[in-house]
């Protein structure tokens, strides 16, 4: 686990190796397991976070929201496959998203798949940022919500906190493709807010359950993009909204509560 105080003396993104090729990139990625902290651009591989309790419980409190509210679709044609960090990349980048989810979906064609292949890329896509900085976190929107990649993009960012505080301030943005592009092609914006236990100023803030301003909602129509169909003549799959609500709402006021009650050991 990472001391916060070591990120103190450690300028994020830290360029760890240079002329490195993907391949090589990847082989390490596997071998020392390690996933959601660093990156490939240009044959540089980027440290841009630092492994720490804050950033996993965060990651694995949104991908709870989303599998519980995916339930009613398991073992069904239309579920919801969760992908976590598989690994992506381009032409110059390799990346990894913190959680990553879709239904079944056919081959693209290559070389525009997530494998820069024919592997087909995420519907739903979710970064945290703990040490990462807020600019780097950004810049990835136009990686995952490029055209024929991502439909939506889920950011968190933690300020982070010396080591045995419990983070308080806490933001979140949804951006979807379907919302439409923003000036200079940028990706589009659906809502942002904060949902820790102060703000930016430190004023308390008090985020109860179920308040619509403190909640992300993803459209069915989004979630299930570009569905595989079945081979005729069976019947064509059909977006399940008999047994999903739409949108699929994700509140977060439960991911502020496990993350403070993460650190509630005394």
């Amino acid at each position: 686990m990472a001391d916060i105080n070591c990120y103190l003396y450690i300028r994020l993104p830290y360029v760890l190796a240079k002329g490195i090729d993907i391949e090589k990139y990847e082989r390490r990625t596997e071998k020392f397991n390690i996933h959601g902290c660093w990156e490939w651009s240009n044959r540089e591989v980027l440290i841009y976070e630092l492994p720490s309790m804050p950033h996993k419980v965060c990651i694995s409190a949104i991908t709870t929201e989303i599998i519980v509210s995916c339930v009613p679709v398991m073992r069904t044609n239309t579920e919801i496959y969760s992908f976590g960090s598989t690994k992506t990349r381009d032409r110059n980048r390799g990346k990894e998203a913190d959680a990553s989810f879709r239904p079944k979906k056919p081959a693209v064609t290559a070389p525009n798949g997530s494998d820069r292949n024919n592997y087909p890329w995420p519907n739903l896509v979710v970064k945290v940022a703990y040490t990462e900085t807020l600019d780097h976190i950004k810049k990835a929107l136009c990686y995952w919500l490029s055209p024929g990649r991502a439909h939506d993009c889920i950011i968190v960012k933690i300020d982070p906190v010396l080591q045995g505080q419990v983070p308080t301030r806490m933001r979140a943005w949804h951006y979807c493709v379907s919302a439409g592009r923003g000036m200079r092609n940028s990706p589009p914006l659906v809502i942002e807010f904060e949902f820790g236990t102060q703000d930016g100023t430190g004023a308390p803030l008090n985020i109860l359950q179920g308040q619509p301003q403190h909640t992300i909602s993803i459209s069915l129509t989004c979630l299930y993009h570009n569905l595989k169909q079945s081979t005729p003549p069976t019947p064509p799959v059909q977006i399940p909204r008999n047994l999903l609500p739409d949108p699929i709402l994700l509140d977060f006021y439960f991911i502020q509560r496990a993350i403070t009650e993460a650190f509630d050991i005394h």
